[in-house]
């Protein structure tokens, strides 16, 4: 390990490649802690422990002492079917498995200096790529992955992971797949926080589109409307929910309503050539909170 393998921050928190077999199985109780995963859903540590070694990155952010948090990150090759040749050199990527922060050390900002971290590690190997999937619907999540660190998505995946239980029973695991350019200049822009968010009122001014603007029902929950407006624009706004956990456990057939609504959207613009590309929070006159995702065409 080598000093520029330490990130230290004012706060405390140290972030560090694990470097023994107790730390790595540490990362077992954050996953429990965090998702509540039984045993057969974790990551088992010999198998991190197997991958690290083989090139994986495994870096934990400590607070006094203690694992709060950590990355996972294999490395991997970009599927390009239109390349005539496959050569894996040319198509290396990484693939972050997991970011898991403990909740009492959430919002705290652990996650996201875990991620440059995650970055810098890529970029002294000479990986420019770094991909993982979240799900679309999670607004908490498209605003980190899309607005904060500057990925982009133009790939979207059906029922990723298959069935799964507890509030996401019979809703199926549809996932965003993006793209995390980690030398472009929109990802060091946004990781340099030199811009300020977007705001949605200037956004209609300019001519983006909303496309499906979301009404409240009478439980205060957002619900997707029937259609949505398809007329010609380079700037696409689509609505998700602002709080999507909330809907699975009190509503799960809108829950559901909302995943069939977006998946044609999302699968429909991404064919036509439409990239995610950022995100927008907003608060409504009615003190709604509302999010939506802006997607710009490729050619313009």
């Amino acid at each position: 390990m080598t000093s520029a393998e330490v990130h230290e921050t004012g706060d405390g928190i140290e972030i560090r490649p694990l470097t023994t077999l107790d730390e790595i199985r540490q990362t077992e109780e954050i996953q429990r802690i965090t998702w509540n995963m039984d045993d057969l859903e974790v990551i088992p540590a010999h198998l991190m422990h197997a991958l690290q070694h083989n090139g994986a990155v495994l870096l934990g952010a400590f607070h006094e002492g203690k694992m709060v948090g950590f990355v996972f990150g294999v490395l991997g090759t970009q599927y390009t079917p239109r390349r005539k040749d496959q050569v894996a050199a040319a198509r290396l990527k990484m693939y972050s498995v997991i970011t898991g922060v403990l909740p009492a050390y959430q919002k705290q900002g652990v996650g996201y200096r875990l991620k440059l971290a995650q970055r810098d590690f890529a970029s002294r190997i000479g990986v420019r790529l770094i991909t993982w999937t979240y799900d679309p619907l999670e607004s908490v999540n498209g605003r980190f992955n899309i607005g904060k660190l500057g990925a982009i998505c133009h790939t979207y995946l059906r029922d990723f992971h298959g069935e799964m239980g507890g509030i996401n029973a019979g809703l199926p695991t549809d996932r965003f797949e993006v793209e995390w350019w980690i030398t472009s200049n929109r990802v060091q822009s946004r990781t340099a926080q030199q811009r300020r968010p977007l705001d949605l009122d200037s956004l209609l001014a300019g001519g983006a589109l909303l496309i499906n603007e979301a009404t409240f029902n009478h439980a205060g929950l957002p619900v997707p409307p029937p259609n949505y407006v398809n007329r010609p624009s380079n700037l696409m706004l689509v609505e998700i929910p602002t709080n999507f956990q909330h809907i699975k456990q009190t509503d799960p057939e809108l829950a559901r309503r909302w995943r069939d609504h977006t998946r044609h959207l999302f699968e429909e613009l991404f064919h036509s050539n439409f990239v995610v590309t950022d995100f927008v929070f907003h608060r409504d006159p009615n003190g709604h909170d509302r999010s939506y995702y802006l997607l710009t065409y490729r050619d313009s």
